[in-house]
């Protein structure tokens, strides 16, 4: 007996805990963005592919061998002896190994090794951009749910109006026309709560999908958020160059122009090898050897013009990099300066919002209320003041909305960590 009522009650508990969505905070959904969105694994993967190829930058040209027939005559009957007179003819085996510049080999070391570090930088980059969708995903389901409390609102004073309007309207005391308009506004808001609560769901599953999750996990939010005061900083250059991530991948990629001069001026240097051949006569013929040095001359006029021509290029390239990087800081900070001078204006009307005209009108609604329980005002002129109300609320939510987006843009625009 005891245990076919404790089944149940276990069953019972756990699906009350398994069915309470987590609660997650910004912080909690952002790192949760940077350890497991698949573009951190894709870049991941792509610098430790760099740094492996590095590791093999130190590599000598490969040894050459050969063996053949050396100064051997068609007439295969001069290739035996006769007599004193040996044959003629001989196979030989030869060996080459050309060896590298040292300098060259540190430059194409320096380069390669660098390689990876423009990559390090895109990521960071990347990651800005992912984290500040989050941002703006998480700051966009907070202000849904404020316009479904507004709404909640809404339909109990709507329900209100129209319960008693109902009343009133068999004892002959109230007019039907503002009864029908009360009815439409609830119809409205139902409508909304429905669009509301689907922009929820598209909010989780962005989230989600940021998150690196299956986009159909059910979670909550925290729905605490701060207006942050941008007020003391300077957007210039040193800002952006100190932050930016794709700023710095350009000088990463300045750097890597520089590294790639070098070493194709170290291609213009001497190369040194040895040749070695061993001859096994035919007939008698004594062994046989020879061994010279080679150098390859790749500064000859003839032979380096790809060269020189490719140093004059990525010079020029370096220039244009520059340039990028100086309008890219032009474009932030007229954007960053921008935004604050705009953010600034929101915080303001917000805060008139909350002090003065919300609070009036609240008030003047629950005076309008108070007339309209006691008999002394019809219901049109409480719907009018619940109307002005609700409006009212509605763009201080938007106010909030358009600030909150403005902070994400302004965050975005410095990389802020």
């Amino acid at each position: 007996m005891l245990k076919n009522k404790l089944f149940p009650t276990l069953f019972a508990l756990t699906v009350g805990f398994s069915s309470r969505s987590q609660t997650m905070t910004l912080d909690a959904v952002i790192d949760s963005t940077k350890a497991s969105h698949p573009v951190v694994k894709m870049y991941d993967n792509e610098i430790r592919s760099m740094d492996e190829a590095a590791k093999g930058a130190r590599s000598w040209m490969p040894p050459q061998v050969g063996i053949g027939q050396f100064m051997t005559p068609y007439d295969v009957r001069l290739w035996h002896r006769e007599g004193d007179i040996p044959g003629m003819g001989s196979i030989m085996v030869s060996g080459e190994q050309m060896f590298p510049n040292r300098k060259k080999l540190d430059a194409d070391e320096r380069y390669m090794k660098a390689m990876s570090s423009v990559e390090k930088e895109k990521k960071n980059a990347t990651l800005n951009e992912l984290i500040n969708d989050a941002k703006q995903f998480y700051y966009e389901w907070i202000i849904l749910k404020k316009k479904l409390v507004i709404l909640a609102e809404n339909e109990k004073i709507l329900d209100f109006m129209i319960k008693n309007a109902e009343i009133r309207y068999k004892n002959g005391l109230e007019k039907i026309s503002a009864y029908y308009k009360a009815k439409a506004a609830l119809g409205d808001v139902k409508n909304m709560q429905l669009m509301f609560e689907n922009d929820i769901r598209e909010k989780r599953i962005r989230l989600n999908a940021l998150m690196g999750r299956n986009a159909m996990i059910d979670f909550d939010i925290d729905s605490t958020y701060q207006l942050n005061d941008y007020s003391g900083i300077i957007f210039d250059s040193t800002l952006f160059y100190s932050n930016r991530s794709d700023l710095k991948s350009l000088d990463q990629e300045m750097s890597l122009t520089r590294l790639k001069q070098e070493t194709e001026r170290a291609a213009l240097k001497p190369q040194f090898g040895i040749r070695y051949d061993n001859m096994f006569g035919f007939g008698g013929q004594p062994l046989q050897y020879t061994i010279m040095g080679m150098v390859r001359i790749p500064m000859a006029k003839w032979s380096s013009k790809m060269n020189k021509a490719n140093i004059e290029s990525l010079k020029w390239k370096s220039y244009a990099i520059q340039s990028q990087k100086e309008m890219m800081v032009n474009e932030y900070s007229g954007m960053a300066y921008g935004m604050r001078n705009e953010l600034e204006l929101k915080k303001k009307q917000i805060k008139l919002y909350e002090e003065n005209i919300i609070p009036a009108l609240r008030n003047n609604y629950k005076t309008m209320q108070l007339g309209y329980e006691q008999n002394t005002e019809e219901l049109f002129m409480l719907y009018d003041a619940w109307e002005r109300l609700n409006m009212k609320q509605l763009e201080y939510v938007e106010l909030l909305n358009q600030s909150l987006r403005l902070q994400v843009t302004i965050e975005r625009i410095i990389e802020k960590k």
